[in-house]
C-alpha cells in the first residue's frame, strides 16, 4: 500500500508545470496559448523571457531529481524496496508527460527525464546530457539530440545498474520519449525539423 502513496505524491509533483508556473510569475501568457502550445521550456522561450525558460527547464529537471532521491532516502524507511524507487522514478515523469492540474495534456518529458537519470544515478545523468550536446553540436537538431539520448539511455542504464527495476524504468521513459517525438521524427524524415536557432516545434 505504502508504494501506492509513493507513486501518487511522485506523479502529482510530476503534475506541478514549471513552463505554467514560471509563466504566471513572469506574468507571461499561457505557454499553451502560443508557439507549439507545448508546456516546455522551449516553447516559454519563444515569450522572448530567457528567465522564464530557464526557471522552467530547472524546475521541470528539478522536479524530477527530487522525487528519485526523496524516494531514495524514504523508501528503505517504510520498507519499500527498489521497485518503489524505479515506480517513483517512472510516476513523476509521467506527471510530467499527463499532468492532472493540465487534464493530461503535458510536455514531452526530456528535462524532468534528465532529472529523472540524474536522481537515479549521477553517471547515467551526465552521460545522457553529454550524448544530447554531442548530438546537437553535430546535427544541431533539438529534437534528433532528443531522440538519439533516449534511445542510449536504457543501454547506459543497464550498464551501470545491470537489469534491474530502475533500468526498465529507464526504458520505459525511453520509449514515451520517443513516441511524443512522433511529430519530429516525420519531420526528420522529410527533412524539415528545424535546426537549433531556428523556430521548432522540438519542446522540452
Amino acid at each position: 500500500m505504502t508504494i501506492w502513496v509513493f507513486v501518487l505524491l511522485a506523479y502529482l509533483l510530476g503534475s506541478v508545470s514549471f513552463a505554467v508556473v514560471s509563466s504566471w510569475i513572469f506574468r507571461l501568457p499561457d505557454p499553451r496559448t502560443y508557439g507549439s502550445k507545448n508546456p516546455g521550456a522551449t516553447n516559454v522561450l519563444r515569450s522572448g523571457k530567457k528567465a522564464a525558460a530557464i526557471l522552467t527547464l530547472l524546475g521541470d529537471a528539478g522536479k524530477g531529481w527530487l522525487a528519485v532521491v526523496l524516494a531514495q532516502y524514504y523508501a528503505p524507511l517504510w520498507g519499500v524496496g527498489d521497485e518503489g524507487i524505479a515506480a517513483v522514478a517512472l510516476a513523476v515523469f509521467l506527471g510530467h508527460v499527463f499532468p492532472v492540474f493540465l487534464r493530461f495534456q503535458g510536455g514531452k518529458g526530456v528535462a524532468t527525464a534528465v532529472g529523472v537519470l540524474l536522481g537515479l544515478n549521477l553517471w547515467i545523468g551526465l552521460m545522457a546530457i553529454a550524448t544530447w550536446l554531442l548530438a546537437a553540436v553535430i546535427g544541431r537538431i533539438s529534437s534528433l539530440s532528443a531522440l538519439v539520448a533516449a534511445i542510449l539511455a536504457p543501454i547506459y542504464a543497464v550498464g551501470i545498474l545491470g537489469f534491474e527495476e530502475s533500468a526498465l524504468a529507464v526504458l520505459l521513459m525511453s520509449l514515451v520519449l520517443i513516441w511524443r517525438h512522433q511529430s519530429n521524427i516525420v519531420n526528420l524524415m522529410a527533412g524539415k525539423e528545424a535546426r537549433i536557432g531556428e523556430k521548432s516545434s522540438s519542446d522540452l
